[in-house]
């Protein structure tokens, strides 16, 4: 990965955005994408949308979520200590002892405490503290002195930087969906400089909003589009680490593709083209079988209005929904070049019903 590239995703990673908070993500996002695409939108949901072919029949929907898991403040107490409670689903194992960013009137750091070791009783001690039992240490000694600078209301993120592992592994916080989104940037890019896109084919590429809330974005912005075709890039879960059981839900691991998923939630037709597109360029993927309702944007795009003929990419993802997740840019540059080589693949000739 160049470079520019590289710091581009860093500084996704970097922007804050929880779900209902996205806007400093929105920004960069829209920014990087406007010199790629014919239009480019802001909706009253705040998805942003890049357009290649604005006025062609058949329409393909990208989603990427741009929202994160994260806090809110909720209550500041006489001594300025702030309690929260989460957006979206977190790890609270994960969580005690972190460093955060409180963005109120300013961007203010702060920690999440809890009672110290020494003071918990025997039961406490293997339990998993309840979140009502944890609140953030901003430094305030009262409440007027933290509400100068936070309010009720504030959203909260955490402060770990993404960095470098060892070969082409990285970690960082919020992979889960910047990667998603730094994908989207990049099949964008790939398509408007490259060209191969049908003229009869309008490619939509979105960063949605609020899918770790329920995918809020995603059905709005697909009703509004009423895309024929989607293709939704999320994080998956690794399981290439100690003491997974591939036995459990079968195997994604770093480093070998992203997961191509069969079953309710990919359209039959999408899921041969996405197959072939990926054997005809020599493409890495895992093929993953998925018997449930998707949690993420395939869920709603897949049953907009008629229905959308729907594909799900999974990036996989160790750790996630913790301060330190870890992915391999390898797959993160193969799904880019998967979802490109998709999107080529489409004619408004293709018949996506099912049989």
């Amino acid at each position: 990965m160049g470079d520019l590239k590289f710091q581009f995703l860093k500084d996704l990673v970097a922007a804050h955005g929880p779900s209902g908070f996205e806007k400093p993500v929105a920004q960069l996002y829209r920014d990087y994408v406007q010199p790629f695409a014919h239009q480019t939108s802001t909706d009253i949901m705040g998805n942003v949308t890049a357009i290649i072919n604005p006025d062609a029949p058949l329409r393909v929907m990208y989603a990427g979520h741009m929202d994160e898991i994260g806090f809110i403040v909720h209550h500041i107490d006489q001594n300025g200590f702030l309690y929260f409670n989460t957006i979206g689903g977190t790890d609270v194992a994960t969580e005690i002892g972190q460093r955060v960013w409180v963005h109120g009137q300013e961007r203010v750091p702060g920690v999440i405490g809890r009672k110290a070791i020494q003071d918990l009783e025997p039961a406490e001690m293997s339990q998993t503290p309840k979140m009502k039992r944890l609140w953030i240490d901003i430094g305030a000694r009262s409440r007027q002195e933290a509400e100068a600078v936070v309010s009720i209301g504030s959203p909260v993120t955490l402060q770990p930087e993404m960095a470098q592992l060892l070969g082409d592994h990285v970690v960082g916080r919020a992979f889960d969906n910047k990667a998603g989104l730094f994908i989207a940037s990049q099949v964008l890019k790939t398509l408007w400089e490259d060209g191969g896109v049908h003229p009869q084919v309008a490619v939509y590429i979105l960063g949605t909003v609020q899918e770790e809330i329920g995918s809020r974005g995603a059905e709005t912005a697909a009703f509004d589009i009423a895309p024929h075709t989607g293709i939704v890039v999320d994080m998956g879960v690794a399981t290439d680490y100690p003491w997974a059981q591939d036995e459990d839900q079968g195997r994604l691991a770093l480093g070998d593709g992203p997961g191509i998923t069969a079953g309710a939630n990919t359209n039959p037709i999408v899921l041969d083209l996405l197959l072939r597109a990926a054997k005809e360029e020599n493409i890495p993927f895992q093929l993953q079988g998925y018997g449930g309702t998707s949690p993420t944007d395939a869920r709603l795009l897949q049953t907009n209005r008629g229905g959308v003929a729907t594909g799900l990419v999974s990036v996989p993802l160790r750790y996630m929904h913790t301060p330190s997740e870890v992915l391999s840019l390898k797959d993160v540059q193969a799904t880019v070049d998967l979802v490109a080589a998709y999107i080529r693949r489409l004619t408004p000739d293709v018949d996506f019903t099912p049989w």
